[in-house]
């Protein structure tokens, strides 16, 4: 059988052809049976495009998908080269430098210089002959000066944990058994294990997501073990000192920050998981769905400096839960913060005010899944908020304050979204668009959230979407994936602890070593003063020690 040509059309044009059929007086058992044709069709194409979402979406989490950029979608659904969108001419948002171009890497050789290794130990190494000003031994006329060093690194490899064995000398009287043992060495440190030992544990535990028993196997291949158990010990010890009370100020800190991002992520305790199903199981009822387990990832811009402070709190708890318990510690006298987040109300359920402003991203991403089945709309709607973030990458590169910013994007990003907004409108009532369709729910869910996903032209310091936390909470995903779950609920506020603090150091670039093995040399100042034991600030302190 020829295959037929294949006709795309809109439930408004087969509801005109239902109109025809009526005025030309079909009989009503033939106009039932078309109308139910029309509507079968209606329901098969829906279920298709559906269909061919979810099986999008589940490729994509059996073997991961591409990054949502512009030139990734315009390639997916062959619409374009791939390339970004350019601003007008005359446009005077138009970018310096080729800012929101793609531009190809430069080919390098891979290697890192001597600067990049600031947290190695550094040796001079004079000449042993020869002094400045002495004669040249080689013509013999002239004299040698000083010089540029030659630098060269030399890199070595060793167990995560090293260990030393000494072997301390003694003597015995025979008569009078009397003893004396050789002194061990200055700055040995008086237990079996120093405070390195919990920084790097923590740092490969939370940091990079290696496990315990993975790592004890890897210590005993080297002999030198470490039993899972003895890291733990070692951790969960260390994070009772120093490491809380830091944590407990960055909460602090983080409740008197502008502008606060915040999400979820699933997470495992399986002492809560035990907890909850044998309570299920006494009750005779099956175990709970709707309770969920997450990892809340809190990114805070504090103070003129917009330090990120970047918090964990996993448990029972929501993301507006967790949020709520850190606008606690907020002064009375600082007005609302913003909040950026989804639109899902998780995100924002609690007892807490804020100004809030809705992720950009996320309402993209919903045309992004569905640009291959509706081309031509998905492609607008993308151009046109690559359009707006070209806007906003400008604002950066000039370094505009708030204020400036913001009279930016009302000049330049107002006038866009207001014309996507008029269009989108026109398409849903004009029926262009099936309001069930996925391209329907994409622009439904724009419109209803369109004061949240638009405030960044209306309140100074907005931000367009929640990307810096996201990209927060794949720590924990890391974390999640290789360990696969916490313990108990003590062992997850260990983990909170070290996640929030190390990457609170990477964000400000600070060393996270240096910094875990600070808090607990210095646990009695830590207790003292903690606002001074921050990641951003806690090298002034440790200098006047």
């Amino acid at each position: 059988m020829k295959q037929p040509e294949l006709i795309s059309a809109t439930e408004a044009q087969l509801d005109e052809l239902l109109a025809l059929a009526r005025a030309a007086s079909f009989p009503q058992p033939q106009y039932d049976l078309l109308a139910g044709v029309l509507g079968t069709f209606i329901h098969v194409m829906h279920a298709l495009q559906n269909a061919k979402t979810s099986l999008k979406r589940f490729r994509h989490m059996l073997f991961g998908k591409r990054t949502e950029s512009t030139a990734n979608v315009l390639k997916m659904i062959g619409t374009g080269t791939g390339g970004a969108i350019e601003p007008a001419p005359n446009d005077s948002a138009a970018l310096p430098g080729g800012v929101g171009k793609e531009s190809k890497k430069r080919k390098g050789h891979g290697r890192n210089g001597a600067r990049a290794y600031s947290g190695a130990r550094h040796v001079d190494i004079d000449l042993p002959d020869l002094k400045s000003g002495a004669p040249c031994p080689q013509c013999f006329v002239g004299k040698v000066y000083d010089s540029p060093p030659r630098i060269v690194v030399k890199v070595v490899g060793q167990a995560p944990l090293a260990a030393t064995v000494y072997r301390q000398a003694r003597v015995r009287c025979r008569l009078c058994d009397f003893t004396d043992t050789a002194p061990m060495p200055a700055g040995v440190s008086s237990s079996k294990y120093d405070h390195s030992c919990a920084s790097v544990l923590a740092l490969l535990r939370y940091g990079g997501g290696m496990p315990h028993h993975r790592l004890d196997k890897l210590q005993a291949s080297m002999h030198v073990p470490v039993p899972d158990a003895t890291q733990w010990d070692l951790v969960e010890k260390a994070a009772a000192t120093g490491p809380r009370l830091a944590f407990e100020e960055m909460i602090k800190q983080a409740a008197q920050g502008d502008l606060l991002h915040n999400d979820d992520t699933p997470a495992r305790i399986l002492a809560l998981m035990g907890e909850r199903r044998a309570k299920a199981e006494a009750a005779g009822k099956a175990m709970p769905s709707t309770k969920a387990i997450n990892t809340t990832g809190i990114v805070s811009l504090v103070g003129e400096a917009k330090v990120k402070v970047v918090l964990f709190l996993t448990g029972p708890a929501h993301a507006g839960a967790n949020l709520a318990r850190v606008l606690a510690h907020r002064c009375a006298q600082l007005r609302a913060p913003q909040q950026m987040c989804d639109a899902l109300a998780a995100n924002t359920k609690g007892d807490f005010e804020t100004i809030l402003s809705l992720c950009l991203a996320h309402s993209r991403r919903q045309f992004v899944e569905v640009a291959e089945n509706f081309p031509a709309p998905c492609r607008h709607v993308i151009d046109v908020l690559a359009k707006v973030y070209q806007i906003d990458a400008y604002t950066k590169v000039e370094k505009m304050p708030d204020w400036q910013r913001l009279l930016h994007h009302r000049i330049h990003s107002r006038p866009l979204m207001l014309d996507l907004k008029k269009w989108m409108e026109k398409q849903i009532k004009e029926r262009q668009v099936e309001p069930n369709s996925g391209l329907g729910q994409a622009m439904r869910y724009m419109l209803k959230h369109w004061w949240g996903l638009t405030q960044f032209y209306r309140k100074a310091g907005a931000a367009l979407d929640n990307n810096v936390v996201e990209r927060a909470l794949k720590k924990a995903i890391v974390h999640r994936r290789n360990s696969l779950f916490y313990r108990s609920q003590r062992g997850a506020e260990v983990g909170d602890i070290f996640m929030s603090l190390i990457y609170t150091c990477e964000s400000c670039k600070a060393n996270p070593f240096e910094y875990l093995q600070a808090l607990q040399k210095h646990a009695a100042d830590v207790a003292d003063k903690p606002h001074l034991w921050l990641p951003w600030n806690y090298g002034e302190a440790l200098a006047r020690h």
